[in-house]
């Protein structure tokens, strides 16, 4: 970091303290971050970026380059085969996928089942790898990884301790914990981040209309960097999310997932789940850059997400 012009070791210490710990968590920075983290003025933080992208070579490429960059994403298998094949064999590394719906719609047990999935080797539909797993709502429950990890013949202590959770109490800790995550990911070989769910604490501290201009700004920031993160670790983020009855839906489905048009644009894949009869859940993929829309039906039962 120090080869950059501009970043001494007090600098290069401040910006690292920050979280700005690699030379492409500093190219896809913005000035006014880096100011703010270095302590420094935004025209210095212009040319540290610019520096550093032009280290990197971040810019312009042919098509072809991206698809061999792309080859590169991983994925994490659901448990169904049915749930996998609507998704594209999987949680995909690189991006955000979102799911939302209503209670006991089956959100945070495939959270759970993630998080235990993503420590499968890649023949069996995982990636080696360990999950960092963000609890906003109190659901969290080891227990359940342990049937989990029973179920596939995995070792539960070990699945344990390859799981590192935290628990939100507000929107501002929630940002602080996912930016920690970022950090960590690489030398715990974090290749999963879960957060259950992104809105619940921005919903709860921002409420009435004047204050939503002032929570939709904060969201997308936040999403943005999660967005990054994924990108700049190769990991897959996957956040749930609430959803709340639209008043003025006289026909079809009333339910809509909370975050408006702010939430909508960021994640690259949005999955609507709802229950269905006994422990059937109907998975709907909504929304997807390279995935037509489709639905997969699926069962949560206690071995974990499982085909019918």
């Amino acid at each position: 970091m120090t080869d950059l012009p501009g970043v001494g070791p007090a600098i290069a210490k401040r910006l690292s303290e920050a979280g700005f710990k690699s030379v492409e968590a500093i190219a896809v920075a913005s000035p006014s971050e880096l100011a703010a983290a270095g302590s420094i003025g935004e025209t210095t933080a212009t040319k540290i970026i610019k520096a550093a992208r032009e280290m990197l070579d971040i810019g312009f490429e042919t098509a072809d380059l991206l698809l061999e960059r792309r080859r590169s994403a991983g994925r994490i298998t659901t448990g169904s085969k049915a749930l996998d094949e609507i998704l594209g064999g999987g949680i995909e590394t690189q991006s955000i996928t979102e799911v939302y719906g209503s209670f006991r719609s089956g959100k945070t047990q495939l959270a759970h089942q993630l998080a235990v999935n993503v420590q499968l080797p890649p023949e069996r539909g995982g990636l080696d790898a360990t999950a960092i797993y963000i609890d906003t709502e109190g659901t969290f429950r080891p227990e359940r990884l342990v049937d989990m990890a029973q179920a596939l013949g995995l070792d539960p202590a070990k699945v344990l301790k390859n799981v590192i959770w935290a628990r939100a109490y507000n929107s501002d800790h929630q940002i602080l914990l996912c930016d920690q995550a970022m950090e960590m990911a690489p030398e715990k070989n974090a290749r999963l981040l879960v957060v259950d769910s992104v809105t619940s604490h921005f919903r709860a501290e921002y409420t009435g209309r004047g204050t939503l201009a002032a929570r939709q700004q904060k969201l997308n920031k936040h999403l943005h960097h999660l967005g990054r993160g994924a990108e700049v670790n190769n990991m897959a983020v996957f956040i749930t999310n609430q959803v709340m009855a639209r008043p003025d839906a006289f026909f079809g489905d009333p339910t809509a997932p909370v975050g408006g048009h702010v939430l909508a644009h960021v994640p690259q894949t949005r999955c609507y789940l709802r229950k269905s009869k006994g422990e059937r859940r109907i998975c709907r993929l909504v929304d997807s850059p390279n995935l037509p829309e489709g639905e997969a039906v699926f069962i949560v039962t206690k071995d974990g997400i499982r085909d019918v």
